[in-house]
Order: C-alpha cells, then structure tokens, then sequence
C-alpha cells in the first residue's frame, strides 16, 4: 500500500515538499497538496506590483496542472483542523487521512501589531500589493511626503528596503525626489539589521544609499498608531505622509491553534532539526510555518525572515526524511534554521545588493554584500528563472 503523504500548502515550501516526495517515491506515495489558494505566487516580485511594474499573471500560476503533471494530487480548499492522533485533516473538501504531514500553511499578517494597520497599505500578500497600486496612483496624482515602514515584530525587512528604494527610484521618474521627504520607519537596532543580526558593512552601507537618496531613518522605533496622515511613534512624534507602505509582523495560521501542543504562541510549528514536530514523528512543518526562536534580545521585538529560500532548503530536509521513514529508514538528515546558507538580491530600482553568507544567522564564516546596478538584472533573472522552474516542478534544481 502506498505512503499516504499530505501537504498543506502550496507555495514554495509545500510545492517544493510535495514534489520531492512524489519525484523520490514514485508509486510508493500518494502526495496530496491541500491550498486555499490555486495559485503559487513568487512573493519577492510584489514589491514591483504597486509601481504597475508587475501583474498578478506575471508573478503567479495555476499549481494543478504542476502537480497533477508529476502525479500529485490538487485539493483546492482551506483545512480546518488537524488531527495528529487520528491522522487526519479537516477540510472544507472534506477529511482527509495521511499517514505523513507536512505543514506548509505560511503566514498571515498581523493587523492588530498597531491600531490602523488593517487600513494602512501593504505588500506582503498579491491582494495587498494590488490595493497598494492604487494607494500609489492616488499619491501620484496629490503628492506629499512618504513612510515606508516595518513594525515592531516584524520580519519581512527585505520586502521593506527594496520597497523603500525602489519608491525613491519612483519619485525620482515622477520628477518628485527632493520635492517629498521619504522616511524609512523601522524596529530593527540600526538599518542594515535586516532581522539577521546584519552582515558585514550592512550598516555601512545601508546609510550610504541612505544618505545617497535623500532618506530619512528612524530605526529602533516602535510605532503606536497609524492614521491615514500620520505614523505615531511610541516617543510622541508624529510622521506625515501622503503615501505610506507598512509590514506588519506575521503569525501562523489559525486552524492550527485548534489542536493542542502543536503551535506555539505565534501561530507556528516547533520543529527540530529534521523538521518533524516536537511533539509528532509524523507530521513535519516548513517554510514560513515552522518556528524559528530569535537568538539575541532587542530593544525593540524583531522578527527573523523566512523566505523563499530557506523555505526550499527546510522542504528538502522534510521530504528526505519523509522518503526514508517510508522505507522503514529512521530520519537522519538535519539542518538547523541558523545554518541554512543565506543568499539574497535586495533591488532597489535601478540598483541592489547581492548578500550571501554560510549561515543565515551568527556566527558566520563566511559573509559577502556586493553592490551594483547589475543587482536589478540579476534579481529579474532568479524571478524568470524561479518561476520556470517551480511551474515545470523541477524543484531538485538549484
């Protein structure tokens, strides 16, 4: 009898899963991806999408087809409830029994981090970037001063510094640099932090391209209201703008919160190394949805980023694991989160920075941040690329 494997999710942690099982396995495993979305969308091109220099069709696609080309199964619905001693997943399909569990479920902003968040413009989801787009062409036609802007406990601060430079490289083609003051809000100790406890010359040189386009930064700050004209912070003073992008913090899913020791106050999996649950052999979490702890105190609470690729490294780890229990095999490949190399193009319109390091937090022994022009080529090339190549399922390339 084949492995009944289920995934929940479909982006690039559980797409990335469910094919490595399905390509390792064979006729040995039914793999069955469950998703409240039909689409997989490559998140690190939203940050275009407020500029129109994107479309929903150019950063997403169907994953049926994907799937059922490489003999997944697709269920397109919202689980519900998961049952790790019954096996079993509710669904708004209906349940479904696994023999294995890969939770895959990402994350969902957290509007209620500062009052007015909820109304304030975002890009963390393909939803929010379109609403974004419009907030950007009304700012166009009434222009002002501008706040981009990470809360305290957020993580996405890559998605918040290429935003923050590309609408500078925005106001300079609208002939508004210089015009418009653009402030850079964030809870990170110093710019440049990234939630990774920076890299080397970070510091340096996010206050290079700083002071290089005009931006004022307001780092180690806590935000305590947003009004549609003004950002508050936490020490009294208030920030005006006409056009402001925020990231909220993130949480887990709520369905999982239903079933008892299987998330922690944030939403998310506690995992070990083999990305099985502390609590469950059987049911493993990834990406986004497995809980990573900080590893160092700020003055203001920072997030870690998870992103698309370390999701990709976690999935492999779980699916290998996966493929030896399987096989009547015990589960030996391990990766810390901390370990998992750090690689990353940061576009900032006509400019960018390429960082890689050996490990994704401290210590490292190896660190590298280029900057260049050539960076905006290189991050449109990994987008070509990565959405070829997670449509055609070849997720075992690199």
């Amino acid at each position: 009898m084949s492995a009944r494997v289920l995934v929940l999710g479909s982006n690039f942690a559980g797409l990335t899963a469910a094919l490595s099982i399905r390509s390792h396995l064979g006729r040995d495993a039914d793999v069955t991806v469950v998703a409240p979305s039909d689409k997989f969308v490559f998140n690190p091109s939203l940050i275009w999408l407020p500029f129109g220099r994107r479309g929903r069709t150019d950063v997403s696609f169907p994953v049926a087809p994907t799937l059922e080309k490489r003999g997944a199964t697709f269920v397109h619905g919202a689980a519900t409830y998961v049952d790790p001693e019954a096996h079993r997943v509710e669904t708004t399909e209906g349940d479904l029994d696994y023999d294995y569990l890969v939770i895959a479920t990402g994350y969902r902003n957290d509007l209620d981090v500062v009052p007015g968040m909820s109304e304030t413009p975002t890009i963390t989801t393909l939803p929010d970037a379109e609403r974004t787009y419009d907030a950007w062409r009304r700012f166009l036609d009434h222009p002002g001063d501008v706040v981009i802007g990470a809360t305290q406990r957020a993580s996405c601060f890559g998605a918040a510094y290429e935003f923050l430079f590309n609408t500078s490289y925005q106001l300079r083609r609208a002939g508004l640099h210089g015009k418009v003051k653009l402030t850079y809000v964030t809870s990170e100790p110093y710019a440049g932090h990234f939630g990774i406890d920076g890299m080397p010359g970070a510091r340096t040189l996010m206050k290079m391209f700083a002071k290089k386009e005009g931006i004022t930064v307001e780092a180690n700050q806590s935000m305590s209201e947003i009004r549609p004209d003004a950002v508050v912070l936490d020490d009294g003073r208030e920030l005006d703008y006409r056009f402001a992008m925020i990231v909220p913090p993130f949480r887990g899913q709520d369905f999982l919160a239903k079933t008892p020791d299987l998330v922690d106050a944030g939403g998310y999996v506690p995992v070990r190394p083999t990305y099985q649950s502390e609590r469950w052999d059987d049911v493993y979490a990834v990406g986004i949805a497995a809980a990573v702890p900080v590893p160092w105190t700020t003055q203001v609470a920072t997030g870690i980023p998870k992103t698309g690729f370390p999701s990709e490294q976690q999935a492999h780890v779980a699916a290998k694991n996966i493929v030896s229990q399987v096989r009547g095999e015990e589960p030996t490949v391990a990766k810390e989160f901390a370990k998992i190399p750090a690689l990353c193009v940061m576009d900032a319109g006509n400019n960018g920075v390429a960082m890689v390091a050996d490990h994704m937090l401290p210590p490292r022994k190896a660190a590298v941040m280029v900057p260049g022009p050539q960076n905006h080529a290189f991050k449109v090339a990994f987008e070509k690329y990565s959405l070829a190549k997670m449509k055609a399922g070849r997720v075992s390339l690199p």
